[in-house]
């Protein structure tokens, strides 16, 4: 009864900011829990592990604890903004409410850059690591057949997608208690540097902020998810009580695994230069640790977690920001439709997969991360901005302990981001700036040059 209570609650106060319940509520704070821990994928180090660490000199687990420490200020921020406005739209929502929905559109344009093209990445990363072990099916062939999967998940309903959330989440942390027990062992047998260093996260003589800065930038891929648990705010129960802890606790959780593993990784194979394929890295690194049987796990474990892991939360979230903008007539309408059935965007599911295998088929997987990245990072800043202008100038909250929670935590975690925004490659940072013109374009097209607002904001 209380549940039901709580979930007219959350209904209520989502018509109150003009909209209707149309998306079934029914994820706890465990299922937003899984769904960020899958989507940030707990060994997604092992698919990148060749860039991350020929960036930062060897010292990829400093590059996570880096990424950690900026993610924290992120994951403050969603909180808030999670708990002022539980809907669903991630960062265009946040920004459309608390700056205003020209910036918001903007601000979920950018973001757009990142969601629509993580399924694209995250199943490219999982193409090469099947095309290895099974080589039966060319790299795009095998993303097709991850396509199909989730898309047909997706489309039944987010109570499956949150069940196969549990089942692959069990299975990645099980590969990777597999790979760090068998790396322990392998180091104190004497393989690699042959004893618990620090070398792997710190070695002076090859250290330079630039060089971290840029390999924090690919590193900050793997975090991508815990931002991702906003856009199921409202088929969240209770919404405004779990939403930012999910996005807090998951970020902890996994953030630490990734330090974990790139660290043994490192112990065990100290001298990064002697790669042969990046692509490859980290499964060279665990057939050194336990042989074939080990390398071909965790080359399977890659494929299912990016595959079918990542590639289905990936899928939902994208889908339900497509979703919230069309609602707002700010996107073509058939992106906003909802199965009568199973109450999903199953149009914008659909949209997403055709995306997916289409851009995955034809761009390189170094830079389809930084384009990712560009996109996330410039919609963490939106963020950021959107935390200080609302509390702080809006609703002139500027006491001491205010101005510490709505100025310096945003505007710390703004720096940082920025700062590692700089390291993107040049080329995404070109691609994303006529991504943004293109965006700019098309918002002043459908607010006749910034004179109306979205029918959701009109007073």
């Amino acid at each position: 009864m209380s549940e039901n209570i709580t979930n007219a609650q959350s209904s209520s106060e989502l018509e109150g900011f003009g909209y209707k319940q149309e998306l079934r509520r029914s994820l706890t704070f465990k299922d937003l829990l899984f769904y960020g821990m899958v989507f940030m994928v707990p060994i997604a180090p092992m698919g990148i592990y060749g860039y991350v660490t020929e960036v930062s000199n060897g010292m990829a687990p400093l590059a996570y604890i880096i990424g950690i420490i900026a993610m924290i200020f992120t994951a403050l921020s969603y909180s808030k903004m999670a708990n002022e406005f539980p809907m669903a739209g991630s960062v265009y929502s946040y920004a459309s409410r608390g700056i205003n929905p020209h910036v918001g559109f903007f601000a979920g344009w950018a973001l757009l850059l990142d969601y629509i093209l993580i399924p694209a990445l995250v199943y490219l990363v999982a193409g090469y690591a099947l095309q290895e072990m099974i080589p039966i099916l060319p790299y795009w062939g095998w993303i097709a057949f991850f396509v199909v999967i989730n898309t047909v998940v997706n489309f039944r309903g987010i109570e499956i997608t949150a069940k196969t959330n549990i089942g692959l989440l069990i299975f990645e942390l099980f590969v990777l208690v597999v790979f760090v027990v068998a790396a322990f062992i392998a180091v104190l047998k004497g393989v690699g540097q042959g004893s618990f260093t620090i070398d792997p996260i710190w070695k002076p003589e090859g250290f330079s902020m630039d060089m971290v800065m840029a390999a924090t930038s690919l590193a900050v891929l793997s975090f991508l998810g815990f931002d991702a648990i906003s856009t199921l705010s409202e088929e969240a129960k209770d919404p405004k009580k779990i939403v930012g802890k999910a996005t807090i606790t998951a970020l902890f959780l996994v953030g630490g695994l990734f330090v974990l593993q790139t660290y043994l990784a490192g112990l065990l194979w100290p001298d990064h230069t002697t790669f042969e394929n990046p692509d490859t890295a980290f499964y060279a690194v665990a057939q050194l640790a336990g042989g074939d049987w080990l390398r071909i796990l965790v080359a399977l474990g890659t494929a299912v977690a990016w595959g079918i892991g990542d590639g289905l939360v990936a899928q939902a979230a994208i889908a339900r920001l497509l979703y919230s903008m069309s609602r707002d007539k700010m996107m073509p309408a058939f992106l906003g439709k909802i199965h009568p059935k199973y109450q999903t965007p199953y149009m914008s599911t659909i949209f997403v997969a055709v995306i997916a295998i289409t851009i995955g088929a034809v761009l390189s997987m170094d830079l389809l991360t930084s384009m990712v990245n560009f996109g996330a990072l410039t919609g963490f800043m939106f963020l950021h901005a959107s935390v200080f202008i609302y509390f702080v100038i809006k609703k002139k909250q500027r006491d001491m302990v205010s101005l510490i929670k709505y100025l310096v935590l945003p505007g710390i975690g703004f720096a940082i981001i920025f700062y590692v925004w700089l390291s993107l490659q040049a080329e995404a940072i070109t691609i994303g700036f006529a991504w943004l013109a293109l965006g700019f374009a098309y918002t002043a097209y459908k607010t006749k040059f910034f004179r109306e607002r979205p029918p959701a904001f009109k007073e």
